[in-house]
């Protein structure tokens, strides 16, 4: 397996052709195809139909004032999930990375907060509705417990709560299925206003200070298709991440 070499600083071009950075974005990995960035919690990718509402500048637009040119998504990350975000340096080089999404040789790992005590293992296989054909597609999600906390902070209607830190492993690639999974095991991911619980959301809110949604995305394992080498890259964990397993006294290097 390759050696990964990590940036120890980012490139800026001082240029008033690009937008002002509004935020750093961590560069994990790079070579003469591609790019992999740690994207930050609640920021597009690009602009979309799905997210026509929200405003502000797309994490496309971001690396573009960051980093002086162009680049292009291999997959997606929802607007509040952070993590590891793979992206071509030409538009020429994606379909070769998209076939190994397609034929399941890209290998993704989510770390999620999620509410009460969930099982050690567990495969979830509820279909999951498409959003444009409203049809029900095959989804398949594996799950593997790495702690749990009760805490003394009442949220309604008990007196106390329950947390579990996970791995979660998508076999699919549907849109919102790792929420949709969580939520189908009555263990929805805090955070997650859509598929969520309303009441430990805001207990993360009032009590901790966090407003972030708890789904990184940690991991990404694949053969280059260009140069044949294999490649882990892994995201770190953001400040609300660190604080909560502070608190919570939960271990990040867990596997």
């Amino acid at each position: 397996m390759q050696k990964i070499k990590f940036r120890k600083q980012y490139r800026a071009r001082n240029s008033a052709t690009y937008k002002t950075i509004t935020l750093h974005i961590p560069i994990l990995y790079e070579d003469n195809y591609l790019i992999a960035v740690n994207k930050p919690h609640n920021i597009l990718i690009h602009k979309s139909h799905y997210a026509r509402n929200l405003k502000g500048p797309t994490l496309l637009d971001e690396l573009l004032a960051q980093e002086g040119v162009a680049f292009y998504p291999i997959h997606r990350l929802d607007y509040k999930t952070s993590g590891v975000l793979l992206l071509c340096k030409k538009k020429e080089y994606v379909v070769k990375f998209q076939e190994l999404f397609d034929k399941n040789k890209i290998q993704k790992t989510y770390r999620a907060i999620v509410r009460g005590f969930a099982p050690e293992k567990l495969t979830i296989d509820t279909p999951v509705k498409n959003a444009d054909t409203l049809k029900y597609k095959d989804a398949l999600t594996e799950l593997k417990l790495l702690g749990q906390v009760s805490l003394d902070i009442p949220v309604h209607p008990y007196p106390g709560s329950r947390y579990s830190f996970v791995e979660l492993s998508p076999k699919t690639g549907r849109m919102h299925q790792l929420r949709i999974h969580m939520n189908k095991i009555s263990h929805p991911i805090v955070g997650d206003y859509k598929y969520g619980d309303r009441f430990h959301n805001r207990m993360f809110e009032n009590e901790l200070s966090c407003e972030n949604m708890f789904l990184h995305a940690f991991s990404v394992n694949f053969t280059h298709p260009f140069t044949g080498t294999s490649h882990n890259i892994n995201a770190e964990f953001s400040k609300n991440w660190l604080q909560v397993f502070q608190k919570f006294n939960f271990n990040k290097n867990s596997r």
